[in-house]
């Protein structure tokens, strides 16, 4: 009888699919298509929760199917993730039009990136104040005990990490290991690389011409493969949405969130605010944030849904260029760039709303001038190589807490509610790396405004535009 119920499901969940596929093929745009894929995978999802529980053996054998959709498009993604970062800055490189102006860019790129990081750090502590948050009151059950452990033995690894020690991990050794992500810094690792082997690109084009001529033919014929690929890989997205949100909301502890609501609540103000800043300072580039918003939204869902920034580079760097008119190397940069460094929700307002926390339990009042300082000057160094995938929040908040001396229990206090805080952290982080594109390429006269301003000009995947 189980065997037949879980037949139903995915019987259910083909027909979805089969439903969103007919869409497609309507040319329904895209960013319809992943939205109600979004709100019919929670409502399907909540239904069979309600019938069968959370923890059912048939959920949870149906959800094991699903997943093979969910799961593997995240992998799929994930695979492109190194390879575009690679590419994408080399090409910056080899691009005539953009090589004298690298260095700015990158500059312009990183120091908003560490700007809006700190913002988001105030946020975080201001909306902490504002709902009066406590971290005594958060009760510890046998998962958060479990989770407590787990945690410090990570935390064991990290806290004699000195500054120099952190940056020192930054930097490539084996470069075939950090291809692979290995390394929490790896993504970084490989941006440096990629910038080594652009510098020497440049020197050999001033030597030798015609060996720099065919390495760039080679690398613009690789991109454009890469870029191929990208556009297969993503004509998949409203299918891995559905199944993430409906693996999501069928199998969620729905009490435990209830429970915690108001750090839920609270953490989710705080990324609204932080969101509306983003669109203020694209208001204040002469921009149109509704137009904006309009643009981003399928990328925006499927951050959220994923909850990896890293496994929507390909679609935040698509977005950037064919959406919102930002330059080829500048969105490139802006979008390898924002997956490792100045992370706004989960490098900049997680970590600074449970420093707040748990600053009292110590001792220590957060809102003095001095700690508040401190803490904004921390989040914005500790969020330099944070990974854009799953766990990247508890890293940069274990750095926080070490740095300052702040117990790191909560981290694991608070592991039942991650996922749900986690999906609007990763929406946010990817928001922050798309407006510092927009905005670079704004202050360095690099952004088509005419695109930008183009209702029709979206990514949308019906078509065969590559």
């Amino acid at each position: 009888m189980e065997i037949l119920q879980v037949l139903l499901i995915l019987l259910i969940f083909t027909a979805l699919m089969f439903g969103l596929f007919q869409l497609q093929r309507k040319h329904i745009s895209f960013g319809k298509r992943a939205l109600l894929a979004l709100v019919i995978g929670i409502i399907f999802g909540l239904i069979l929760q309600s019938i069968y529980g959370a923890t059912s053996p048939i959920v949870e054998t149906a959800m094991d199917w699903v997943n093979i959709v969910g799961d593997g498009f995240v992998s799929l993604l994930m695979m492109l993730v190194i390879p575009i970062v690679f590419i994408a800055i080399l090409r910056a490189f080899t691009s005539s039009t953009f090589t004298e102006g690298f260095g700015k860019i990158s500059g312009i790129v990183i120091g908003i990136l560490v700007i809006t990081v700190m913002i988001s750090a105030a946020v975080g502590v201001g909306t902490a104040s504002l709902f009066q948050l406590d971290g005594i009151e958060i009760t510890e059950g046998s998962e958060e005990f479990e989770a407590i452990q787990r945690i410090e033995e990570r935390a064991a690894d990290i806290e004699d990490d000195t500054l120099p020690t952190m940056i020192r991990n930054m930097i490539p050794a084996n470069i075939f290991v950090d291809f692979t992500q290995e390394r929490s810094t790896s993504v970084i690792a490989v941006v440096i690389f990629s910038v080594i082997v652009g510098t020497a690109y440049m020197g050999v084009r001033r030597k030798q011409p015609d060996y720099a001529e065919k390495f760039a033919t080679g690398v613009e014929v690789i991109f454009t493969i890469i870029m191929r690929v990208v556009t297969l890989i993503l004509r998949l997205t409203p299918y891995g949405i559905l199944a993430l949100m409906l693996n999501k909301a069928a199998t969620s502890d729905i009490a435990t969130f209830i429970d915690l609501g108001k750090f839920i609540i609270a953490s989710y103000v705080a990324m609204l605010i932080m969101f509306i800043v983003h669109m203020l300072l694209i208001r204040f580039a002469g921009l149109n944030p509704f137009t904006y918003v309009k643009k981003a939204l399928p990328v925006l869902i499927f951050g959220f849904s994923s909850r990896s920034s890293a496994g929507a580079l390909p679609l935040n760097i698509e977005t950037q260029k064919r959406g919102l008119g930002v330059s080829n190397g500048v969105a490139d940069v802006a979008g390898a760039f924002s997956v490792t460094i100045g992370q706004n929700g989960c490098a900049g307002i997680y970590p600074a709303m449970l420093a707040v926390m748990v600053a009292p339990t110590v001792g220590v009042d957060p809102f003095t001038p001095s700690f508040i300082a401190m803490l904004v000057i921390v989040v914005a160094i500790g969020s330099f190589g944070v990974a854009g995938v799953g766990g990247g929040a508890t890293f940069a908040s274990l750095i926080v807490l070490s740095t300052l001396n702040l117990p790191i229990a909560i981290v694991g206090l608070l592991i039942s509610i991650e996922p749900i805080i986690d999906m609007a952290r990763t929406a946010l982080n990817i928001s922050g790396g798309m407006t510092a594109g927009i905005l670079t390429s704004k202050i360095t006269n690099n952004l088509d405004k005419t695109i930008y301003d183009d209702k029709t000009k979206q990514i949308d995947m019906n078509y065969d535009a590559m």
